[in-house]
């Protein structure tokens, strides 16, 4: 077998075990810690591309889980975002600059009558399920099996899979994926696998007149970008409107990425309410909730309750101004996903000169890759799937210079930063990968 690529992280190791003494896991968010010896610290970013406080340069394709859409320091949003600074922060009173933005996104978004601001998707989320439940006066909500909506009690349910066994006839068991959640949440979520429409329908059935809304990612963003069907969300729609229950798509990860106008322009749904954030500000805090205007007058004194100190901060808002103005009125969106689709092509080619089965899903802008003939539908399908190649592969890939998350969960993200040098810079490091995998599992099966 080939040696392993050397990739000195020597200083990245000793700033683990200095950041342990302070920040639990040695880093601000538990999704950073990759391992004791693996976890690695960013010195900077630019373009495609980041360094790390070792100085090694990496193709990066996680952009902050999608933020960086148009590459990291991009100088014209970062321009912008020092105007921002000008104005002077943080007031807890309005700015002309919270119009201008909301007329943009309502331009390009045809289903967004009015907006609030968030500082982060799981806020948006929060906001947008607290509207439902205040709108509709009802209090139980349905998920998708596999969906992330962000760290917040009401949205951290799962399908116990592992444990499940498709013989016994029934569901998964539903289950917190944290600790620390109240237990007496769980009769308010109803979970239903992606796709399944006499699943969906039959839920609609026994629980559609106490739900106050059905979240959906029609792109899961944190399930390898598994997609809903185009008839699967205009089924939701249908039953949403048949039981006055509100149909929030959550466009956290897919908002002003896939299309100008979101998941919900391509497959030609309009929701009631739908969330926003990574993408729209390049990376700089801020996030959104959108909707029709019956639905998000309910935030008022009396109605629902809405607010945040840092909401709509100025130098957030003027990135954002700026980012959507870029995204809405130059190739950027065309470019990128040219970018993927031709990655997707080089990967193609790497695997099918090794007859290795594999598949995409999601959009090319944000995929998932798997290594099987047909991509999976639905968050069963996947979970019970060998998705070891995968993971191994992504461990040699970071060693390489490329930088993905070490699972399969999450897709992998372009940006309009993303270039020819980036490409053939990828291919070449995944065709080693693949190589060193298929060594490496061939090496397990001799022991």
């Amino acid at each position: 077998m080939r040696a392993a690529p050397r990739r000195t992280i020597g200083k990245s190791n000793e700033q683990f075990k200095k950041a342990l003494k302070r920040l639990p896991l040695g880093v601000a968010s538990t999704f950073r810690y990759w391992g004791d010896d693996r976890t690695i610290y960013v010195d900077h970013g630019k373009g495609g591309r980041i360094w790390d406080i070792d100085g090694n340069e990496y193709v990066d394709y996680r952009l902050g889980y999608g933020p960086a859409i148009l590459g990291y320091a991009d100088e014209r949003v970062d321009a912008a975002a020092r105007r921002g600074m000008e104005v002077g922060g943080v007031f807890a009173l309005s700015t002309e600059r919270e119009l201008a933005v909301a007329d943009r996104i309502a331009k390009m978004v045809p289903g967004v009558d009015l907006v609030r601001y968030s500082n982060s998707g799981t806020e948006a989320v929060m906001a947008a399920l607290r509207l439902a439940r205040a709108h509709t006066g009802r209090d139980s909500y349905l998920l998708i099996e596999g969906a992330y909506h962000g760290l917040f009690d009401a949205a951290m349910w799962m399908a116990n899979v592992e444990d499940w066994s498709r013989k016994g006839g029934g569901d998964p068991e539903v289950v917190p994926y944290s600790q620390g959640i109240p237990q007496e949440l769980r009769s308010l979520a109803h979970l239903v696998p992606m796709n399944d429409a006499q699943r969906l329908e039959d839920t609609f059935k026994r629980h559609g007149d106490t739900m106050a809304a059905m979240l959906i990612e029609p792109i899961q963003g944190n399930c390898c970008g598994i997609s809903a069907s185009v008839e699967y969300v205009q089924l939701a729609r249908r039953l949403c409107d048949q039981y006055g229950v509100l149909l929030i798509i959550d466009e956290v990860k897919t908002g002003f990425r896939v299309a100008r106008g979101g998941v919900q322009a391509l497959l030609g749904v309009t929701p009631d309410v739908c969330t926003f954030a990574k993408a729209m500000a390049n990376g700089y805090p801020i996030a959104v909730v959108g909707g029709r205007e019956e639905v998000m007058r309910t935030f008022r004194y009396g109605g629902a309750a809405h607010g945040g100190t840092y909401t709509a901060h100025s130098v957030s808002l003027a990135a954002a101004e700026e980012c959507l103005r870029i995204l809405d009125e130059t190739p950027a969106l065309e470019t990128l996903a040219k970018y993927g689709a031709d990655l997707k092509a080089g990967m193609s080619s790497v695997l099918n000169r090794r007859g290795i089965a594999h598949s995409y899903a999601g959009h090319d802008s944000m995929f998932g890759l798997f290594f099987a003939d047909k991509a999976p539908d639905n968050y069963r399908d996947w979970k019970r799937s060998d998705y070891s190649f995968y993971d191994q592969m992504a461990y040699f890939l970071h060693d390489l210079g490329i930088i993905c998350e070490p699972d399969s969960r999450e897709p992998w993200f372009m940006c309009e930063a993303h270039d020819t040098a980036c490409l053939d810079d990828t291919l070449k490091a995944f065709e080693t990968a693949v190589d060193m995998t298929l060594e490496h599992f061939e090496a397990e099966k001799r022991a």
